[in-house]
């Protein structure tokens, strides 16, 4: 079975000092995804403490980042380092959006992780009760 699709992969979209960025934290995101959920959830944890809730202008130009530079992050089985990258460039600037991992709610059984800001995530097609949250790692400080 082939899938068709569309990958968006273009560094050029990004200014030097993102690229750099997303460069350096693609490569953690990477080895992060290779964790087991408790301690990749763990470690979110500790990365998220001290931070205030991201705002979604920040978030979805993190993302967008991520997807414009990073190629084995903008596919579709890369959700997982991409939610992590995005969720890492957030935490450069202060800022946690909050970072999910869940599953399909409707046949067939598919997982998939993303990040949202007020309840709503951002940067994917599905609607927002299409997954169940299993994870979720939060902000630890409230919004000023």
């Amino acid at each position: 079975m082939s899938v068709t699709g569309v990958i968006t992969y273009d560094p050029s979209a990004v200014s030097w000092r993102q690229r750099v960025a997303v460069r350096l934290v693609v490569p953690v995101a990477r080895l992060l995804a290779t964790r087991s959920p408790a301690q990749l959830r763990r470690v979110m944890g500790v990365l998220a403490k001290g931070t205030r809730p991201a705002d979604g202008q920040v978030t979805t130009r993190a993302r967008a980042a991520v997807v414009a530079v990073s190629m084995s992050c903008s596919g579709p089985q890369g959700c997982l380092p991409r939610s992590i990258a995005t969720a890492l460039l957030c935490r450069a600037r202060g800022q946690w959006p909050v970072w999910c991992v869940g599953v399909r709610r409707y046949p067939p059984f598919g997982a998939h992780a993303w990040v949202e800001v007020g309840g709503k995530a951002i940067g994917e097609p599905y609607p927002t009760d299409y997954h169940a949250k299993l994870i979720s790692v939060g902000p630890s400080r409230p919004p000023r």
